[in-house]
């Protein structure tokens, strides 16, 4: 058995509550009769709508495109008619400007042929990539194809995929290394070809033993001259999934403050992402569905389910049964780095990992008082920020003095938040800083 790694720094262990989900299959869920695509799915511009109001479109066709600065096209998940251009309920800005779509219900589905991608170039591969509206879908949502395409002034030599999934209750990942394990590996080796590097590691946390041992059988079998791919179990510890905490992990890098990944000459991807770029690459099949996990003891049925991009929350929570009596709070992601929710209206995203029904056992609501200095923050923060401080400067409105103490290198993890005794809401000073 390997050594299992992890980073140097901090970190916490919270309560994994994956036991709900992490044995069930990946589910279809039935497209529902409308969808609300919104425009900005990924960090950078949003896309500027290339359709009309009552157009006919069918599936996998170009809805949105960003013609300058950073993004990738956005493509429609079912053939039907645009109903609307107008606005979605956003988690985080209120309201953001969507496509509605209503969806034709007795449209087949496009079949995509397979293609053999090995004689194509890395610049071919790589506008592939784009072209299929391809982001970090583990929740950052950065395009794919400018992170594999890194400044020539920073070589790069190593892919790591990340397999770790820390936060709680969340399985997408777990389920897709078990059931998507092929597609995966394929995946890492094309983004190998465009980087033109040969060395991968995929970083799983060793409580998920199946996709490890799933994993690197794959990796064994997929071995071969100009490839090589390796399987690392890492310890189970918050935020082991963070990029820079699992390049220090497996390779012993630090990236400096501020810095990029390729800046110690290496480049990270979700195993999920890994999937993206084979159905892109081999099938021409854009980024249109995501695996999410449903969870929480607030959802009558939980579930791994595969949505199109575009359903409302409520759709999802009819079809896995309702709610449940005493639900307290509804989560756009993980526990720890996710949104709480005020409405069902709000769409899935390219990036949204789970949604979460808690109830009033699995939330804490006691109210934050004043820091008293115990220092907790400080252990648990992976980044060697001053959690306690950034949050007195803001309280104090001072927040602008607060970048010497690391402010724009906090990642927004809720370490420090976890542990406080205080219940102090860091996370929040930080965004207002």
């Amino acid at each position: 058995m390997k050594p299992l790694l992890t980073f140097a720094k901090g970190g916490v262990h919270p309560p994994e509550f994956k036991a709900q989900t992490e044995g069930l299959a990946v589910e279809v869920m039935p497209t529902p009769k409308e969808l609300e695509i919104i425009l900005g799915q990924h960090i950078g511009a949003p896309c500027a709508p290339t359709v009309g109001k009552r157009d006919e479109i069918i599936e996998g066709a170009m809805i949105g495109e960003v013609t300058k600065g950073l993004g990738v096209p956005l493509h429609s998940p079912v053939t039907g008619k645009i109903k609307n251009i107008g606005t979605s309920t956003h988690p985080m800005r209120m309201s953001v400007p969507s496509i509605t779509i209503a969806v034709a219900e007795d449209a087949e589905a496009p079949q995509y042929q397979k293609q053999d991608w090995r004689n194509l170039d890395g610049t071919v591969l790589l506008e592939k990539v784009h072209a299929a509206g391809v982001i970090g879908v583990g929740g950052a949502g950065f395009p794919t194809h400018v992170k594999l395409n890194p400044p020539s002034s920073s070589p790069v030599d190593t892919l790591l995929l990340n397999g770790a999934e820390c936060e709680p209750y969340i399985t997408a990942d777990h389920r897709q290394m078990l059931e998507k394990t092929g597609d995966i590996i394929e995946g890492a080796k094309i983004i190998m070809k465009i980087l033109g590097i040969n060395k991968c590691f995929i970083g799983i946390e060793n409580n998920k033993p199946d996709a490890i041992d799933t994993m690197t059988q794959a990796a064994a079998d997929a071995s071969e001259t100009g490839y090589t791919i390796e399987v690392q179990p890492l310890q189970v510890k918050y935020p082991q999934g963070s990029e820079k905490q699992l390049i220090e992990a497996i390779t012993g890098r630090k990236v400096p403050a501020m810095a990029l990944p390729s800046a110690v000459g290496v480049v990270v991807q979700n195993v999920a992402t890994a999937k993206a770029v084979y159905d892109g690459v081999v099938y021409d099949k854009p980024l249109y569905e995501k695996v999410v996990t449903i969870a929480g003891k607030g959802i009558k049925r939980p579930a791994n389910l595969l949505v199109k991009v575009g359903t409302k929350i409520s759709d999802i929570v009819e079809h896995c049964g309702g709610l449940q009596p005493g639900l307290k709070k509804v989560i756009m992601g993980g526990p720890m780095m996710g949104f709480a929710i005020s409405s069902l209206d709000v769409p899935i995203t390219k990036t949204t990992s789970a949604l979460l029904f808690l109830t009033e056992d699995e939330v804490d609501t006691r109210p934050h008082s004043q820091c008293i200095r115990c220092g907790w923050c400080l252990d648990a923060c992976p980044m060697g920020l001053e959690p306690k401080e950034i949050g007195i400067y803001v309280e104090a409105n001072k927040g602008e003095e607060t970048e010497p103490f690391g402010v724009f290198d906090c990642f927004l993890c809720c370490s420090c938040a976890y542990v406080c005794p205080a219940k102090r809401r860091f996370v929040q000073f930080v965004r207002r800083a």
